[in-house]
């Protein structure tokens, strides 16, 4: 199940918060290379130095598939790190792996804010924007800064990670830089998901605390990175997304859902409008939410906006929204962070930022 590889640290490439990436020089090759790029996370397995001996796990690069690239520390066994100041909190997150990190769930009794979400149940009309690809989150984010009120203070934006992807936010180098930038107000992360500012036990409160705990206007909601699927209609684990937008209303919020959107993929299956987003949205999505549907003139638009006919009255149950893509370029520009999609970026498939962006732009509208 796990190819392991023991190695030496050469040297430290770069940090970003929660992670150092590092240059491992192999004991024994893996996948063909004697020297591999490795990501550790220090809360997990403490702060690696050169010549340091690390313990990997590197079965994606052996398999040849796509975890960035990285082999990931699993240790560093001739200098383990020191046992945490004692404190409060007992939720556990990837539960009953090796390497599980005991956290404060942000409404477990311990906390400070279980009194506040003991009996929350609503966000009283919170836009949530929901995404099946993590990629779409700056994209989100532009187009809804894009559409900012002249002279009224930014909207605070939560980000809400679910753990379809990859379960340490700290793996996100964007999520770093748009917290930085001042794009993210705060994170929270649901499920086995862990490393926000808030750790939630499912989705349903991961937005509570969005709402009641972060004060967010608007939450953003998608898996981490590294996106899981089989090539099946229902094998992928951007299902989720439909079943994000049913809490949402649940819970007294304004689902928005964003489609999966490409005039560049080379799979017939996900040109236009994927077939993931018809069947979040069009099959697992129960409550009516509003589909943004981005609207220009000719290809890809016209096909979008035929695909996305089917989710909305009389056969389906979505509201589509439409929202012009013009003028949205400039805003994905402005990104504090690459855009990159499925390996490409905004000149490779401008097509599918400008969906992302347009779902922003419509949450904008929601807020007045």
């Amino acid at each position: 199940m796990i190819s392991w590889r023991g190695g030496v640290v050469r040297t430290v490439r770069g940090r970003w918060a929660g992670a150092v990436e590092l240059e491992v020089d192999l004991e024994e090759p893996a996948g063909g290379r004697t020297q591999v790029r490795a990501l550790a996370y220090p809360a997990l397995v403490g702060e690696p130095r050169p010549g340091d001996r690390v313990l990997l796990t590197v079965s994606a690069l052996v398999r040849g598939l796509g975890t960035g690239g990285y082999a990931m520390v699993a240790g560093i066994p001739d200098r383990l790190p020191a046992d945490p100041p004692p404190g409060p909190g007992h939720v556990v997150k990837a539960r009953y792996t090796p390497l599980q990190p005991m956290l404060l769930g942000v409404d477990e009794q311990e906390s400070p804010w279980h009194e506040r979400l003991r009996d929350a149940d609503d966000v009283a009309g919170m836009p949530v924007v929901v995404a099946d690809l993590h990629s779409a989150l700056p994209a989100v984010l532009a187009g809804l800064r894009a559409r900012a009120w002249d002279g009224a203070p930014a909207p605070r934006v939560a980000y809400v990670m679910t753990d379809g992807g990859a379960l340490p936010l700290a793996f996100s180098r964007s999520v770093a830089t748009l917290r930085e930038a001042g794009w993210l107000t705060a994170t929270v992360t649901a499920g086995q998901a862990f490393g926000g500012d808030h750790e939630a036990v499912n989705v349903h409160t991961a937005l509570l605390a969005a709402r009641h705990v972060v004060g967010a206007d608007v939450v953003v909601l998608t898996q981490g990175p590294g996106n899981l699927g089989t090539g099946t209609r229902w094998g992928f684990s951007g299902v989720a997304a439909g079943e994000a937008l049913n809490a949402a209303a649940v819970l007294g919020g304004r689902p928005v859902a964003a489609l999966r959107v490409s005039a560049a993929d080379p799979r017939e299956r996900h040109r236009g409008v994927s077939h993931h987003s018809l069947t979040a949205y069009g099959r697992v999505a129960l409550c009516p939410a509003d589909v943004v549907v981005p609207v220009g003139p000719g290809e890809p638009w016209d096909l979008v906006r035929e695909q996305a006919r089917e989710l909305g009255a009389p056969t389906g149950r979505h509201r589509l929204v439409e929202v012009p893509v013009e003028g949205l370029r400039a805003a994905l520009e402005d990104s504090p962070v690459r855009l990159s999609t499925m390996g490409r970026g905004l000149d490779e498939d401008e097509a599918a930022f400008l969906a992302s962006a347009a779902a922003g732009v419509h949450a904008a509208a929601l807020l007045g």
